[in-house]
């Protein structure tokens, strides 16, 4: 990996202390690992933090954490949606993609959040209730044999290139799944009424996949036209409305103050992304790993500095693959530091894995540098910008 170079710089406080981290709340709270005091300036109504466990879904848990902000949003009692349904869906036809190109794909559990809004028009959306997605003598997610399985399957299917490729494939891949997801249903009751799939969005969830656009930034398509970013889970090659880096973060900006989370994507690989131990994601020239008994004792400030990330940086982290597509989280609200510097509130998908019960604060400067796409709705994309991109 890449040294990021030493730009334009912005000073960022921490009071480095050995103490344990608090408690997660809307209030304001200290991290006492860094000596960072985060006071919430916005906390948008969300979902409660779920665990992936040991799957490589978190396109599917963060991007339905934001549909369930919707939802809420928009007044509807809260709802747990069920993630291994979009999965399911997913599974089967990058499988069907898969092999209908030769194995010229991606074929793998990742994903993006489009894959959410193709799965909710051709095929719905079920309550977590209804579709667990376990089915193996387990109390959480884990898809370590089952993504082995379904490789090896569409592999076998395809044979070599001279080979006719068997039309039992569906039937093997879909019987896979099931046997570990379970049967999907086809009809369900839901607070005493009668749904399918379909019927559940239209009737109950009212989400329209209209209403939502993908959002990045890079400097190697045009600006204010959509294209098809160059990501292994982007299967469905489907389009990103691309814009300057400044109005990205305008978007995510606009996008809390009007109400409105923000499904994030982004590289999560930089030693700066320290959300377990520390609670943050930023993007420091340095950062002392240890302290003398000395410094703890006085609980000297220590000032680090944080990059002031340009577009020829981020897109060289891009170009190089330094930066690369592996997490899905979800942006629902924002927080200020002591010193009034200003960072994402951030939900994660790992359970109640580290002292604010799951959430974690990334600096703005992590944002611009790291994310690949974003996913909002399009009422909150700021006018002047929505102008540009022709919606």
């Amino acid at each position: 990996m890449n040294v990021l170079p030493i730009m334009n710089k912005s000073k960022v406080l921490f009071f480095i202390l050995n103490l344990l981290l608090p408690p997660w709340s809307a209030e304001a709270q200290t991290n006492d690992s860094t000596g960072l005091k985060f006071t919430v300036i916005t906390e948008l109504p969300h979902t409660s933090v779920k665990n992936q466990s040991h799957s490589q879904t978190c396109w599917s848990f963060a991007g339905l954490s934001f549909l369930e902000s919707e939802m809420l949003r928009k007044g509807k009692p809260e709802v747990d949606l069920s993630e291994m349904f979009i999965v399911n869906h997913c599974y089967l036809d990058k499988g069907q993609k898969f092999i209908r190109m030769k194995g010229h794909t991606n074929f793998g559990p990742g994903g993006i959040f489009y894959d959410l809004l193709y799965v909710i028009r051709n095929y719905g959306l079920v309550p977590e209730q209804v579709y667990h997605g376990i089915n193996y003598n387990q109390d959480i997610h884990d898809h370590t044999i089952m993504d082995s399985i379904l490789r090896k399957e569409v592999e076998t299917a395809i044979g070599n290139k001279s080979s006719v490729i068997s039309m039992a494939w569906p039937d093997t891949l879909k019987k896979t799944l099931n046997s570990y997801l379970g049967e999907m249903p086809e009809n369900f009751t839901y607070q005493d009424k009668n749904y399918t799939p379909k019927t559940f969005v239209s009737d109950y969830c009212n989400i329209n996949p209209d209403d939502y656009v993908q959002i990045t930034s890079f400097t190697h398509h045009p600006f204010y036209k959509p294209f098809r970013l160059e990501i292994p889970d982007n299967w469905l090659w489907s389009d990103f409305y691309n814009v300057p880096l400044d109005e990205m973060e305008q978007i995510i900006d606009n996008s809390l103050k009007s109400g409105y989370t923000v499904a994030w994507a982004a590289d999560v690989s930089e030693k700066g992304f320290n959300t377990t131990n520390k609670g943050i994601a930023v993007v420091p020239v340095e950062m002392p790993l240890s302290l003398t008994g000395a410094e703890t004792s006085e609980r000297n400030i220590q000032t680090i500095y944080e990059n002031e990330i340009t577009p020829e940086i981020r897109q060289a982290a891009f170009d190089d693959q330094e930066t690369t597509d592996d997490h899905g989280m979800h942006i629902i609200g924002l927080a200020k530091d002591q010193s009034g510097k200003e960072y994402y509130i951030v939900k994660n998908s790992w359970g109640d894995y580290n002292g604010y019960k799951g959430y974690f604060y990334a600096s703005k400067s992590y944002i611009r540098y790291k994310t690949t796409g974003l996913m909002v709705n399009k009422s909150a994309i700021p006018d002047t910008i929505l102008s540009k991109l022709g919606l």
